[in-house]
């Protein structure tokens, strides 16, 4: 009575298939996972630059005024801890009322950049 089983040939040829859809499939993975964090973030300068806009108006502020995150915070909704976080470990700044919000994630590829309006 012989034993029904795999060879060790076919079990490397299934490793080898296994082996090749993961090299085709990690990096699209990647390539999607920073475009999400692309997407949060420009989401979150949006956010931040509507807050700013709201807190210039009620404090009517002229546009070369300075601005502070702190001072958005009441504005921003959905903060944690007070503040809007990147997702890409990028830090938000906010110069004046007429400039728009910033992110310092620094990737040539895909820049967290909040695109004219």
């Amino acid at each position: 009575m012989r034993k029904k089983a795999f060879t060790l040939v076919e079990i490397m040829i299934v490793m080898m298939i296994l082996g090749m859809l993961a090299m085709l499939g990690f990096p699209s993975y990647f390539r999607a996972r920073e475009g999400s964090r692309q997407k949060a973030c420009i989401n979150n300068l949006r956010q931040i630059d509507s807050a700013k806009e709201q807190w210039s108006m009620e404090k009517n502020k002229a546009g070369s005024d300075t601005v502070e995150l702190d001072e958005l915070a009441v504005y921003l909704k959905g903060a944690i801890n007070d503040y809007v976080v990147c997702p890409a470990a990028g830090t938000y700044a906010c110069t004046t009322v007429e400039d728009g919000p910033t992110c310092d994630y620094d990737n040539p590829v895909n820049p967290h950049v909040l695109p004219p309006n």
